[in-house]
């Protein structure tokens, strides 16, 4: 329901918050950039298409050949490029 109401790839949009946790679905397709999260782990629940799963640390670039609908669970505060900051860094939280 929620995923219907944007078309942009690669952009998180909150759905909800647990604790110091934030539920975000995500479109995905191609290439994002390489990235890091040093301090955090992330879960992504495939809702639609496919993918794998990379540990805390490792530098790793999101790709989907396909279009892919995920659903992320990370803590509060995770920027969605890790520590590297370009076009595709998200600045501002977005709620649906």
């Amino acid at each position: 329901m929620f995923l219907i109401k944007f078309s942009n790839y690669w952009t998180p949009h909150i759905i909800g918050e647990m604790n110091d946790y934030q539920f975000k679905i995500v479109k995905i397709k191609d290439e994002f950039i390489w990235r890091n999260h040093k301090d955090t782990d992330e879960t992504f629940i495939i809702i639609e298409g496919e993918m794998y799963i990379i540990l805390k640390g490792v530098e790793h670039k999101p790709f989907a050949e396909n279009k892919c609908k995920i659903l992320v669970i990370e803590p509060k505060g995770v920027i969605n490029t890790g520590d590297v900051q370009g076009e595709l860094t998200v600045d501002e939280e977005k709620w649906i």
